[in-house]
């Protein structure tokens, strides 16, 4: 704050560009002589009157707080905004303040003592009272590099423009980075669906081919077995044809391999076929004629041997009608159903006998030779 003490009398008036007094006081007084030096101080300095006092700085720049408010917008609106230069210039002027040349102050003609062009401006803009506070933007106004309608201000212009570029390349690059983001994953999710989908269609043809080929392979293996059933039908007949049952109007009363105390060997060795006594026995198939005859327990035997080695046994035999090295035919009589031998009724006991001599079920045989027993 400034001292409310009364301050002496001070000469004031207007002074040139090298801080020389001129003309009258700027109070009205007589200027001084020019081998005078003022040198203002605290207690010379004249009381402010109104409003606009000046106050005491830490680093001795006393100033309206007005003028400081309108520089600090007018350095600001200078160097950040662009626009800056297409607005009118504004004269600034405000009431008398009694306020000396700004270059003359202690601590403050320094600031603006580099750069003569703008203190003279600055003079001849103070040489007028209404226009000091003007003058006093001066300096702030060259050290923000933002002077309205000047190159600096054109300066400025120009680096609110390079900042505005750059923000917006920035906003474009960081825009561009998200697009190609965006793309990329676009293009990896179509990438997956398509590579899902491909395999989707892959597994679904690998099992299409699959079931085609088993379908194609249960085909196969139906005519395989069709063919094969056809073929043995075929042989079957064929069999059937050359092959003969031993008897008909027969019941089967015993199996063999069935077991009993009734037969010698404790098991049946044959298979029994019941029929009246006189029913023909028929040769089962072509062969020769290797014995006939009493053959004890058996009764009247005739023992048929095959091609092949096999012996067909016709045994409790009523009556026999051939004789050992006879050739007969399929389905040729050969002998008689009697009850000969160990037996409990009429019928024809039949065996077979492998070439080795081992004894087989001739109920199989028969049917393997394509035969109904």
């Amino acid at each position: 704050m400034a001292s409310n003490r009364p301050a002496p009398e001070a000469p004031f008036g207007a002074y040139d560009t090298t801080g020389q007094p001129v003309g009258q006081g700027f109070a009205g007084t007589a200027a001084p002589a020019a081998d005078v030096e003022w040198n203002p101080t605290e207690d010379s300095v004249r009381p402010v009157r109104g409003r606009h006092r000046v106050v005491k700085q830490r680093g001795g720049l006393a100033r309206s707080s007005t003028v400081l408010g309108v520089g600090v917008i007018a350095a600001v609106g200078a160097g950040g905004m662009a626009t800056a230069q297409d607005k009118p210039r504004v004269a600034i002027s405000l009431p008398d303040v009694g306020l000396p040349d700004a270059s003359s102050l202690p601590g403050v003609g320094a600031l603006i003592a580099d750069d003569t062009t703008d203190a003279g401006a600055a003079a001849e803009a103070a040489a007028d009272p209404q226009d000091v506070a003007a003058a006093d933007l001066a300096p702030l106004a060259t050290l923000s590099s933002a002077s309205p309608g000047g190159q600096e201000a054109q300066g400025g212009s120009d680096a609110g423009e390079a900042l505005r570029a750059r923000i917006l390349q920035q906003a474009e690059q960081q825009q561009a980075a998200a697009d190609a983001e965006s793309r990329a994953a676009a293009e990896k999710a179509a990438a997956e669906k398509a590579a899902a989908e491909a395999a989707a269609q892959q597994a679904t043809a690998q099992a299409k081919a699959k079931a085609e080929a088993k379908a194609e392979q249960e085909k196969r293996e139906r005519a395989e077995a069709a063919a094969a059933a056809k073929a043995e039908a075929e042989r079957l007949a064929k069999l059937a044809a050359s092959y003969a049952l031993p008897t008909s109007s027969y019941t089967i009363t015993s199996t063999y391999g069935q077991a009993g105390s009734m037969w010698s060997s404790g098991y049946h060795t044959g298979l029994d076929l019941a029929a009246p006594t006189g029913t023909p026995a028929n040769a089962v198939h072509s062969g020769t004629v290797k014995s006939a005859g009493w053959s004890g327990a058996y009764g009247y035997r005739v023992v048929l041997e095959l091609a092949d080695g096999t012996e067909v046994w016709y045994c409790h035999l009523s009556s026999m009608t051939v004789s050992a090295g006879q050739s007969v035919g399929t389905g040729e009589t050969i002998g008689r159903v009697g009850a000969t031998g160990n037996v409990t009724g009429p019928h024809l006991h039949l065996e077979v006998h492998t070439p080795s001599g081992g004894g087989i079920d001739p109920l199989a045989w028969l049917r393997g030779k394509g035969l109904t027993v």
